[in-house]
């Protein structure tokens, strides 16, 4: 495993970062804890040693399995990744979607970080993943209601009281990271990228890479489409967020599926999968620090891991990009 870090500070992260959205459940159809426990146990065995969370997934659910199944890691050898600013508790900020919870209870999402919230929110994570500190705190989505100066005030002083390493920001413009760099040392922005969507590539991949920030890409597989074992007749489960998305329908999974046929042989020539060939693809990417990749299980978590050892030559990723033009 290769290790990378953040920035300009000192947290290196694991450039294949477990990321345990679906371990929540929240969104996927469900999850099975034990199942998502051992998969964050196996992936740390193989060096997978950094964990991305957000107390959304799940409403609690997805920190708490991470608590669980790092209780045996030596705490200075895991890098936990939180996220803080979406509230389903609390009626206030932007209002984002109406949902159900785990138990299919109905819950009104909102984004919002207000001082006091965001120290309420802290203080939930730390007890959930039952640790004293995090390693890189994340604002999860920019919100209109609260300034800027108002959040990462607040960032700062979770900082100074060592319950937060560093401070990180998801889904921020360069503006908006520009902004908040007077408040507050941002080091990374989460923001998502793969083979199917490049859009960071204009402005924020630049923006970082003049500002020494690093960049965290989410969705590098595309939610489980860029493993090409999803087919036009799939069924998502009950629950699954996936049914009701665009880049689902059968017209475009057939298309993506042509597409990773014509690169299949490239997986092939270096003895991996299609998931390994698309997860070492995107940390190759100029400005691209690490990929977020979830696991369902120990064995997808073993294979996520193994992504970090493929060497593409130069010719691999030419040719691989002139097929993503095709898309």
């Amino acid at each position: 495993m290769e290790y990378k870090k953040l920035g300009d500070s000192e947290l290196s992260l694991s450039v294949i970062t477990f990321g345990a959205w679906a371990a929540g459940g929240w969104m996927w159809g469900g999850s099975n804890r034990k199942d998502a426990v051992n998969a964050i146990k196996s992936g740390f065995e193989v060096g997978i040693t950094s964990i991305d969370t957000a107390p959304i997934y799940g409403q609690g659910t997805s920190e708490e399995i991470v608590g669980e199944a790092i209780k045996e890691f030596s705490r200075d050898k895991v890098q936990i990744l939180t996220k803080f600013g979406m509230r389903w508790d609390l009626p206030k900020g932007d209002f984002v979607a109406h949902s159900k919870d785990n138990s299919g209870n109905e819950i009104d999402i909102y984004k919002y970080a207000g001082k006091k919230s965001i120290i309420y929110e802290c203080e939930q994570s730390l007890k959930r993943l039952g640790t004293d500190y995090i390693d890189l705190y994340q604002m999860h989505w920019p919100e209109t209601v609260t300034p800027i100066q108002e959040t990462f005030e607040a960032v700062s002083t979770l900082i100074e009281q060592g319950k937060i390493r560093y401070a990180a920001v998801c889904n921020y413009s360069a503006a908006q990271m520009k902004e908040a760099e007077k408040y507050c040392n941002i080091v990374s922005n989460q923001l998502p990228y793969s083979m199917m969507n490049r859009k960071i590539e204009a402005e924020a991949i630049p923006y970082c890479i003049k500002n020494n920030k690093s960049i965290l890409a989410y969705s590098p597989m595309e939610r489980g489409l860029l493993t090409g074992k999803i087919k036009p007749d799939h069924i998502f489960a009950a629950g699954d967020g996936r049914s009701n998305m665009k880049i689902y329908r059968p017209e475009n999974i057939q298309k993506v599926n042509e597409f990773l046929n014509r690169i299949k042989p490239i997986a092939e020539e270096h003895g991996a999968t299609l998931a390994q060939l698309v997860l070492n693809w995107t940390i190759k990417q100029p400005g691209i620090t690490i990929a977020l990749a979830g696991a369902r299980n120990a064995e997808q978590a073993l294979q996520n891991a193994k992504a970090a050892e493929i060497t593409l030559t130069q010719e691999d990723i030419d040719f691989i990009n002139k097929e993503i033009a095709k898309l």
